[in-house]
């Protein structure tokens, strides 16, 4: 096949279609159905288990199993990114790591109590190939689109992200709830099992299906298909972060706000990874299928709101300025944290699922683009968003390790959820020390 264009309409929307095919990923097993199926194989015994030779929470050993894929990514972000850069078939970089996760998804359907061990390099390893894809599928956004096509493009695989993994959501929530309807057999409770694992099953499918339209029409790489992977390219992206940490000396605005940032983003990352497991322990639902639906029900409120919150928070920076509304935010996740502890009944949770929804939209659209906005022009933007990204996921680190920790100290995650408050009481204090001249420049 002819290679398409830079810029062509075809090889565009190409890309843009990956992120139809790994979005379900995103939801259906991080922020959904997993979380589910993981408390209901804990639904006939204590929330304990022995693993490791120790004596953990469930909730507290699947935050502890997600701190370390993170960590892990982190650590390899820097590496696949500076291969990305030099490397000329980073197609085949991409699709190892796709189909690594998809695969893992896959190898969920095999997760279970007895197999503990096996379930959880299976989750691990899901994690991995999709941050890891993800990395290489960001780096083509340059090589296939020009500056003026990158923020619609790259909206419109967003969009198509969100649509094709609520299709998939729908179908298994369909399944779960009905599964007489989708010839699956055993008492409801066994049916629904079954549904959620033939879920992760489709998941992996579903990755690995739609992403071929993707690879079919991507180039192999960049034009410089001719250097070799040296030493000096593998570390190419630790040395790109070391600049950026020397220059942040320099920048007293950019260096202020990101400190803010890595303090109150691991809070919020926190929360969105934990939300699910915390409204299966903690809220009074009637009986299990109460629980299954609304759990994935208040996922997708969080879902649509967080779009609605994305845009008021938009016209809301550009009146106040930036800084000045990421503070309120703040100030109403402090809110959050502490009314979480109370609250006990569905109805409660679905407030707050879209309460949490409407700041989280804002909170992260905001927060991408202030730090935009305080790059110096002249320098390489794409070392600077490689440090934002790990700086992201280190936090992810520290707060999934934190609400894992108290979670298994106290045996309960009310008290997690309370103490995440403080990430982001100190995320304002350190957001006010920004200088009112540059807050003042940042609408």
């Amino acid at each position: 096949m002819t290679e398409l264009p830079k810029g062509s309409k075809k090889l565009l929307n190409a890309w843009a279609f990956y992120d139809w095919a790994n979005s379900v990923y995103a939801l259906v097993i991080s922020s959904a159905v997993f979380p589910i199926f993981y408390e209901a194989l804990f639904s006939d015994r204590s929330h304990y288990i022995t693993v490791f030779g120790l004596n953990l929470k469930n909730s507290a050993l699947i935050s502890f199993v997600t701190a370390l894929a993170f960590l892990k990514v982190a650590f390899i972000s820097p590496l696949l990114s500076g291969i990305a850069d030099y490397v000329g078939n980073k197609k085949m970089f991409m699709k190892f790591f796709c189909y690594l996760g998809a695969l893992s998804c896959v190898g969920l359907y095999w997760f279970s109590l007895d197999n503990i061990y096996i379930g959880l390099l299976f989750y691990f390893m899901g994690l991995i190939g999709f941050w890891g894809s993800l990395v290489f599928y960001n780096s083509y956004l340059p090589d296939i689109a020009f500056s003026s096509q990158q923020d619609s493009i790259s909206a419109k695989g967003y969009s198509l992200g969100y649509i094709g993994s609520v299709i998939l959501l729908i179908v298994n929530l369909a399944m779960i709830m009905m599964p007489d309807m989708f010839g699956i057999t055993g008492t409801k409770g066994e049916a629904a099992m079954k549904a959620m694992r033939y879920s992760f099953v489709m998941v992996g499918v579903w990755w690995i299906l739609f992403s071929q339209y993707t690879y079919y029409y991507l180039p192999k790489g960049n034009k410089n298909s001719n250097q070799k992977i040296t030493k000096d390219v593998v570390f190419n992206g630790f040395k790109e972060l070391k600049k950026v940490w020397g220059y942040l000396g320099e920048n007293i605005p950019l260096k202020r706000y990101l400190g803010g940032f890595f303090v109150y983003s691991m809070a919020v990352q926190t929360v969105m990874l934990v939300a699910t497991y915390f409204g299966a322990q903690e809220i009074e639902w009637k009986s299990a299928d109460e629980s299954t639906t609304g759990l994935i029900i208040c996922i997708l409120v969080i879902q649509l709101v967080a779009i609605l919150g994305a845009v008021l928070t938009s016209k809301a920076s550009s009146k106040f300025g930036n800084i000045s509304v990421l503070i309120v935010i703040n100030c109403f996740w402090v809110l959050l944290c502490i009314a979480a502890y109370f609250i006990t009944q569905p109805v409660h949770f679905y407030i707050m699922a879209a309460l949490v929804g409407l700041v989280m939209g804002g909170t992260q659209s905001l927060s991408r683009s202030t730090y935009s906005k305080l790059l110096p022009e002249t320098q390489d933007t794409a070392s600077f968003f490689s440090f934002y990204d790990v700086a992201e996921k280190i936090g992810i680190v520290i707060g999934m390790c934190v609400y894992g920790i108290i979670d298994q100290i106290t045996g309960s995650p009310r008290f997690a959820i309370v103490f995440l408050g403080l990430f982001f009481v100190i995320g304002v204090g350190l957001l006010t020390r920004i200088p009112k001249q540059n807050r003042k420049e940042l609408h």
